[in-house]
């Protein structure tokens, strides 16, 4: 018997439960203190109106024997692929129905959708990057190439003729530096990929945050993006699922490699391991997508949003360099005096009683700065800035 010793390749740790574990023992020597986090993604508003009725109404359902449903589809309900084509049709995209997938969040269809690519194609990732990406290739074996992003280039690297690779994980708005492609840019990596047969795989869950019109929301408004690109998608920010668990993933059926359509080979996959996900979440994901759901949903993404306009100014008011804010709910800031990012993130929690996030946990090119989150509370936010700004900065 042999294990799949790609596991241990892996730092111990899951960034984030680094985090929390230093949190946690914080916590114990220093009792009634308060800690304030912006640090974890987190959304802190509950359920908007619309989902929690429709939910509601779905709980009933399930207990009469006449409205009772068993196994469902396990590409999703018809009913909620069918939204979800709508909301892209107010986009000026056209998706078929069985292009969507609705899964548990787009987490686990990021690593999921691996199973149906050869451990032997190399991996393009941008750096600084969300952790999942890197450590499901690593557990896979993968072969990985690093896109660097830095200040210099607004943490939004671009192809150029010497890049070679076969799978391409793009994140936009990005997390966890809060940049966002440009059409055009995003247009030159449609461009790449179509050229070399490379596929993109898009994770589009911060979409809904973007405020400026001029920006891409899907990449599917990108010319050709269908022919080289998957996108992936969550309601655990858009609509707060975190705590519900649903997203999609859209696999275009002109997407095809090798002569196989990369839709039919996810289909396979999921009928074959996943089991859909359950009928009252996705009553729920439905009525986000309602024309109250959209409403309720979109407040609530403004109150956050209002969050990080309140960040930004702060850190613009201080003369700290960041990106991010203003079309996403991150904000990725340069940690002050040539601190490293532990160091500060020390330094937040020891003096202020704040967490963050270390941009070293995202990537080499993430030593030396550090993400905050909009989605904590309004007041605690306030008070976070209060004790940065007297302790710290």
């Amino acid at each position: 018997m042999n294990i799949n010793r790609g596991y241990l390749n892996l730092k111990d740790r899951y960034l984030f439960s680094t985090i929390s574990q230093k949190v946690r023992e914080y916590r114990a020597q220093h009792q009634g203190r308060e800690i304030i986090s912006l640090g974890i993604g987190d959304v802190t508003l509950p359920l908007a109106p619309a989902v929690v009725t429709a939910m509601q109404q779905a709980v009933a359902e399930m207990g009469r024997a006449e409205t009772f449903r068993g196994y469902g589809e396990e590409q999703g309900y018809a009913f909620l692929r069918q939204a979800i084509c709508r909301y892209y049709a107010a986009k000026g995209v056209d998706l078929a129905e069985s292009e969507v997938f609705v899964g548990d969040g787009a987490k686990s269809d990021l690593g999921n959708i691996l199973d149906i690519f050869s451990v032997e194609n190399t991996v393009l990732i941008q750096d600084p990057v969300y952790p999942v990406y890197v450590d499901t290739n690593i557990m896979a074996g993968r072969r990985i190439e690093f896109l660097n992003g830095t200040a210099e280039n607004g943490f939004l690297p671009l192809p150029s003729a010497e890049l070679s690779g076969d799978i391409i994980y793009l994140c936009s708005p990005n997390n966890p530096t809060g940049a966002v492609y440009k059409k055009e840019q995003l247009q030159a990596w449609v461009d790449w990929a179509l050229e070399r047969g490379a596929v993109i795989l898009f994770d589009s869950a911060y979409e809904a945050f973007i405020q400026d019109p001029e920006l891409p929301t899907t990449i599917y408004e990108i010319p050709g993006a269908k022919e080289c690109a998957i996108e992936f998608c969550s309601f655990s920010k858009t609509a707060g699922f975190t705590g519900v668990r649903c997203g999609y993933t859209v696999v275009p059926q002109a997407l095809v490699r090798d002569g196989v359509s990369l839709n039919a080979l996810w289909l396979r996959r999921q009928t074959t391991k996943f089991n859909g996900v359950s009928y009252i979440v996705q009553r729920g994901a439905e009525a986000a997508f309602s024309e109250e759901g959209l409403r309720q949903n979109r407040a609530a993404i403004g109150y956050y949003m209002e969050n990080a306009r309140i960040i930004a100014e702060a850190l613009n008011r201080l003369g700290i360099w960041f990106t991010g804010g203003r079309n996403a709910p991150y904000i990725w800031l340069q940690c002050p005096g040539g601190m490293d990012s532990w160091e500060f993130f020390n330094l937040l929690l020891d003096s202020c009683g704040v967490v963050g996030t270390p941009g070293a946990g995202f990537g080499r090119n993430g030593e030396g700065f550090f993400r905050l989150t909009a989605f904590g509370r309004r007041e605690d936010v306030l008070r976070a800035l209060e004790r940065m700004q007297t302790a710290v900065f």
